[in-house]
Formats: C-alpha cells, sequence, structure tokens
C-alpha cells in the first residue's frame, strides 16, 4: 500500500477533498488519511504514476512531498 506525504492539510474538509481527489483517479482505491501524519496510503490496482497523483492533489490545493 502506497503512501504520500501531503502538505496543508489541517481539517476533515481537507481530508474529505483529498480522499475525493485520489478515489477520482483510475486505479486507486481504499484510500486512507492521517491528518496526525500528514498523509495518504491507498490501493492501487494498476501502477499510478506519481505525476498523475501530484497533479491530483495540487488541483484541490495541496502539495505532496517527495
Amino acid at each position: 500500500m502506497p503512501t504520500i506525504q501531503i502538505k496543508g492539510m489541517r481539517c476533515g474538509h481537507c481530508v474529505a477533498s483529498v480522499t475525493s481527489a485520489l478515489n477520482a483517479i483510475d486505479g486507486i482505491s481504499e484510500v486512507n488519511i492521517s491528518l496526525e501524519k500528514n498523509e495518504a496510503s491507498f490501493n492501487q490496482s494498476n501502477e499510478v504514476p506519481m505525476d498523475t497523483i501530484k497533479k491530483a492533489i495540487a488541483a484541490i490545493g495541496f502539495e505532496v512531498i517527495d
């Protein structure tokens, strides 16, 4: 299960936005967000390019930290 660090999440609305954005990507499912750790983990049914994930997160105002 891949895990990414996300900068800028502060509340439940942020969690819902990130969850929705990741679930909208074809191949990603079972998204789990840790607001305390600023992390998102998820399952992939096929390999999703990191650039696709970064663009989806950036489109809602957050940043994936490498």
